[in-house]
Parts: structure tokens; sequence; C-alpha cells
């Protein structure tokens, strides 16, 4: 496999980086007190409020701003995500895995969106913009949405949109969806596959497939925590896994998963040959996150009295979300991963996500934290952590 064509990183980039990874942590944060596994794209969700803080203003456009770390003013923004997706892409045309995002703009028939808006979001964004009518068939109209987000996911994501969430008051929705496919740059031999104990807190166990493999990885190990690096074909996507040497030690690891602590893990990797026991999963995640937003500081974007997207139809009172709905799936075997993720943003017009060293084990017999990351950007694409490897198996 050749080298990355990507030389060096735009400064631009590595700021809105730094922001999306600051984001998705602050969202772990609020999503993390579920005892179940926990699955999301923080980068899903991003580009799809990216498209909507285009037409934000005044305190919208400020407390979106500051929810999602965007540093930049509006112009550049939007550039930058620009640059982000071309480098992005340019990573699944020379590696051999398949990373592809899509989005899309579904305006109500008729309603007259500002020619600068439409201009920005196809420039820099590439959306399909299909008008539908919420007005006379809100059902038609998610289903064609929802039709449109399984195609691009290769039909993981179903149903994004749930029944009934669209009405005559709908006049546009933002939707952004995420698919990944990668094998394992060394697989694991199915062979070596067998059942072991995965213990769900110290009192508590399960027996689950454990996949096994002794390779050279990027390792890192601290007094409480072992982290490894387990590279996707082509070297520049990962997943990393973070696992507490105590059983019951996610919920320390969770207090300690900071933006500061996370580069000097990753930072800190070194190859080194590991002995890696990691158990199959498969995880699928469904929220609605409006809540979850105004309580990160998006508050007027849900207030019918102050939300200002004006920049999308010239109207200060014209828009207000509706709502923010997040999909996500994962499957970990001993050929690779998949995953996908889909985020649609409802705007309505009234309210109503040295010497040898001695070869470290890696075994995953306990609940931990994952991420999937893309190495030369740093762009953290999916986040989540597994408590029940059977939970969704």
């Amino acid at each position: 496999m050749k080298d990355s064509p990507i030389e060096e990183v735009n400064p631009d980039i590595e700021s809105i980086v730094k922001g999306n990874t600051a984001f998705a942590l602050d969202l772990y944060e609020r999503l993390k007190p579920t005892e179940n596994n926990l699955f999301f794209s923080p980068y899903s969700i991003s580009l799809a409020l990216a498209m909507a803080y285009a037409g934000a203003r005044k305190d919208t456009e400020r407390q979106i701003a500051q929810v999602l770390h965007f540093t930049s003013g509006q112009q550049q923004l939007h550039q930058t995500f620009a640059c982000l997706e071309m480098e992005l892409k340019a990573v699944q045309d020379w590696s051999g895995i398949l990373l592809r995002t899509a989005n899309s703009l579904w305006p109500q028939t008729g309603y007259p969106l500002l020619k600068e808006f439409l201009n920005l979001v196809n420039n820099y964004y590439g959306v399909v913009v299909t008008a539908v009518d919420y007005q006379k068939d809100p059902e038609a109209a998610e289903n064609i949405i929802n039709a449109w987000v399984a195609e691009k996911t290769q039909d993981k994501i179903q149903n994004l949109i749930p029944s009934n969430s669209l009405n005559e008051l709908t006049r546009l929705v933002l939707v952004n969806a995420i698919y990944f496919q990668g094998d394992w740059k060394n697989k694991f031999d199915n062979t070596l596959t067998e059942t072991a104990p995965f213990w769900i807190t110290s009192a508590k166990k399960i027996q689950v497939p454990m996949m096994e493999q002794q390779e050279t990885f990027g390792y890192k190990e601290t007094e409480d925590l072992q982290v490894l690096q387990l590279p996707y074909v082509g070297n520049d996507l990962s997943m990393l896994v973070l696992l507490p040497k105590q059983i019951n030690g996610l919920r320390e690891l969770e207090d300690n998963l900071t933006l500061k602590n996370l580069a000097n893990w990753i930072e800190g990797l070194q190859e080194r040959e590991v002995r890696v026991f990691l158990p199959r999963f498969r995880v699928s995640s469904q929220f609605q996150l409006n809540e979850t937003l105004i309580a990160m500081g998006m508050r007027d974007s849900f207030d019918e009295n102050k939300a200002n997207f004006s920049g999308m139809d010239g109207r200060e009172n014209g828009f207000c979300i509706g709502a923010v709905v997040h999909q996500a799936f994962v499957d970990v075997n001993e050929e690779g991963t998949e995953a996908a993720a889909a985020t649609a943003v409802g705007m309505v017009n009234l309210c109503l996500s040295e010497p040898p060293l001695p070869v470290p084990v890696f075994k995953v017999d306990r609940p931990f934290i994952f991420l999937i990351r893309e190495k030369i950007t740093g762009s953290v694409l999916f986040l989540g952590k597994i408590v029940n490897p059977e939970e969704s198996l």
C-alpha cells in the first residue's frame, strides 16, 4: 500500500478537528450515564449542525459556535469543513477502506430559502436538495428521507426519522450520513476465536466470542490504563481502545477522558508486540438530542421566541430547530469493522447528537471505551463504550 498523499495538515483543519474532538468528548460526557453500550458519530453530528449554523445569526449563532467549539468565522469554517472532507475522501481513494459522507437538504415544496444559503451549503457541503411536501403528506416525506439515509449507509441506518416526527409545521430537514468499512491491517484468525469470560462488573461475568492475535501495534500503558491502536488497511484509520486495568475502572476512565489526556495517550503510543484479546461486538444506538444540546448551551436554537436562523430564509423569527435525531451502528469482527451513522436536524416555523520488553497482554474482558479516528487529521469519526458485548449480538 502506498504512503498517504497528504503530507501535512492545514492549520485551519487542525483547529476544526480539535474543536470537533472537544465537542465529541463534551457530548460523551452528557451521554455516558447510560448503563448500556453507547455508540455515536460526533463527526456526523458536527457536520449536520454546521449546516444549520450556516443559517444561524446573532445569539443563536454564538451559542452553536460555543457548543460545537467553532472558533473561526462563518466563511472560513465552512471552507475548512470542505477541505477536511476532501482530505478524508483522499484517504479513501488511496487506502483501500470505504469512508463516505453525504449531505442533503429537504425543504418544504415552494418554501423560499435564500439563494446565498443554498449556494453556501452546496459549495462547501455538496448537498443534494430535494423538495418534499410536509404539509400534505409528512409521512411520505419521512419515508423519502429515511430511504435516502438507508441507501447512503448500506442499509445500516434504518428509520432515522421516527414515525410521526415530521408534521405540517416542518419546513426543512438537514441530514448528514456517514459510512465506514475497513478491514484490519492484521486480521484476526477466526480459528483462534474462543468463548471467554467478559466481566461486566467485578461480580458479574458473561461468556462472549473472544478474538485473539499477537502482532505489533501502537501501545501505551499507565498505572491505571492500557491503550491499543488497531490499524485498518492503509494504516491511516484505526480503532483506539482505552481499557482500564480494573474491572470497575470505566467510571474513572470516563472522568479522565479529556482533550489533553486523549492527546497524551495517542502521542505516547509506541510500536511493540502485543497479545490482543478483543470481543466481537455489534452495537446500534439512537438518540433524540434536543435536551442534551440545550443543556450544553444551544438554548436559543430550540426556542421559537429566540431562535434566529435568518441566514436560511431572511426572517429572524422564521425557523427554530424542532428536533435533532442521531442513529449509529458498528459491527466489529475478525475481518474488520463496519460503522455507519446519520444525523437529521429538523427546522420548523414554530417549535412544539531498549532491552527487549515482555509481550504485554491486552485482554479486553471488561468494559472499555473505543474511538475510530483518522490519523493524519486526527478526526474522531466514531466514539463509544462497550459495557456488554452480547447486548446487541
